[in-house]
């Protein structure tokens, strides 16, 4: 960690762990990373980090083991889950269960799964989603879809609207934030309008949980610590005990049991028939930590934080020449992130060159959230099916896509303003130190030379961030 520079007004910023570590740049100088990727995944809380060292040695099996120290995991386990129903805002000793699982994605299938819809049964969504909250539904029923209009928005009525439809649907799931424009739909009134319609509602927290409360009237809440500053994969799935009482779980095997024969089994109740094999105790110890952390820093001041990160950061890119901001415009209220493109620069080229020359790590692509992307770059049909077409042919070397800013708890003002003067730059011309070679299979930028961490050697193997 490093030191950072203090408040923006009365709330954070607070460094997280491995804040400031100097990353090579093709200029030959090291400067400190940047991380404004915050939206894809966080870097651990001190207390967090903290908790998890702590609590290393006195790791154990949990639910089965006699030992003491498994009995302190199995309490520190438990009181993780307790954690995760009081933070979505429900009673720990209530009627709804927290299911342990990897992410959010997980926690969504795992609810596709135990609804048991059948094809004909129809799931309103909506084209804002991230593709965690699109394809499990594909995969047990009908979608009914709510648009967007040109700035990405939708409203209650549209909700609505669609809920009205015959057949009535099974179910509402919607995302609280967007993970590509910081858009907050107003998700208190959609949950209350579905309700009305006799409609339950799942709520997709993911870019929610860091940022703001979750929606405590939503029936079901999914959500991963690895956006809350508690990188260790963990996932929640909040919902009624009663969904998951009758029938067989997502996953099969040990510890989901009581008793089990060749030819017989009796699960056992739920959360523990949900979590069968060995859970992510270390993981569920850090959501714990995070979970506590962020309220010991408290709404008011992580809500302030944001709210004046946002404004700086849009404000800021909608002031620069050929720079162009998607979804809401910069008077709308939203998350701290930001989506732009930049006239006559490649996302892949300009995020190759924030990171090679300024040591700024920003996410570029489709955000794992096609549809919506399409739709706020105001992509033709026609033009989406040559995409798709090189895509199938092996050829990612136009794949449309956008810049990606987001800032977290950690980020300051002048982490801001260096970065809006390297998009400046890159926008305004400069040239490039050397040139960007694109990998056509790809779509991702390499600068040429041996500037050590970026030579040829240094490329390391793997998909491109412009895929998902």
């Amino acid at each position: 960690m490093s030191a950072r520079s203090g408040p923006i007004g009365s709330a954070p910023p607070l460094p997280l762990v491995g804040d400031g570590l100097p990353v090579p740049c093709l200029d030959g100088r090291d400067r400190p990373y940047l991380n404004l990727d915050s939206a894809a995944s966080t870097n651990a809380l001190p207390a967090v980090a903290d908790a998890v060292r702590d609590f290393v040695p006195w790791y154990s099996s949990i639910h089965r083991g006699a030992g003491f120290k498994s009995r302190q995991a199995t309490a520190a386990y438990e009181q993780a889950r307790q954690a995760a129903l009081a933070f979505a805002g429900r009673d720990p000793e209530g009627d709804d269960i927290a299911v342990i699982c990897r992410n959010t994605t997980e926690a969504i299938n795992h609810l596709a799964y135990r609804l048991r819809l059948g094809p004909e049964d129809v799931v309103v969504t909506t084209v804002v989603e991230h593709h965690a909250n699109l394809l499990p539904w594909a995969r047990v029923g009908r979608r009914r879809f709510v648009e967007c209009d040109q700035e990405g928005t939708f409203s209650t009525a549209a909700v609505a609207a669609a809920l009205s439809e015959s057949p009535r649907p099974r179910l509402l799931a919607v995302t609280g934030a967007s993970n590509v424009s910081g858009w907050l739909p107003p998700i208190d009134q959609i949950v209350a309008v579905a309700h009305d319609l006799q409609v339950p509602v799942l709520v997709d927290g993911a870019q929610m949980a860091a940022h703001l409360p979750l929606c405590p009237d939503a029936d079901y809440l999914a959500w991963s610590g690895h956006k809350m500053y508690a990188p260790f994969g963990t996932g929640i799935l909040i919902g009624p005990r009663s969904s998951f009482t009758d029938g067989d779980p997502f996953l099969a095997g040990g510890g989901a049991v009581d008793l089990v024969d060749l030819d017989e089994v009796a699960w056992t109740d739920p959360p523990d028939r949900e979590e069968a094999g060995s859970p992510n105790v270390i993981g569920a110890v850090a959501l714990h930590a995070a979970i506590d952390e962020l309220g010991r820093i408290g709404w008011p001041a992580i809500t302030s934080h944001d709210r004046r990160l946002a404004e700086h950061l849009k404000s800021g890119l909608a002031a620069l020449g050929g720079v162009h901001l998607l979804g809401p415009s910069a008077a709308v209220s939203t998350l701290p992130l930001a989506t732009f493109t930049i006239d006559g620069v490649p996302h892949a080229l300009a995020a190759a060159r924030l990171s090679a020359e300024y040591g700024i790590g920003v996410r570029h692509g489709c955000f794992c959230a096609h549809p919506y992307l399409m739709r706020l770059l105001g992509l033709s049909s026609d033009e989406i099916a040559a995409y798709r077409h090189a895509v199938m042919a092996g050829d990612r070397s136009r794949m449309p896509g956008a810049v990606r800013a987001s800032a977290g708890i950690n980020t300051t003002a002048e982490d801001i303003d260096r970065f809006l003067a390297a998009v400046s730059a890159i926008a305004d011309g400069r040239p490039s130190p050397v040139h960007y070679r694109q990998d056509p299979a790809t779509g991702d930028y390499w600068p040429d030379g041996d500037v050590p961490g970026w030579s040829g050697t240094d490329r390391a193997v793997g998909a491109s961030c412009a895929r998902g």
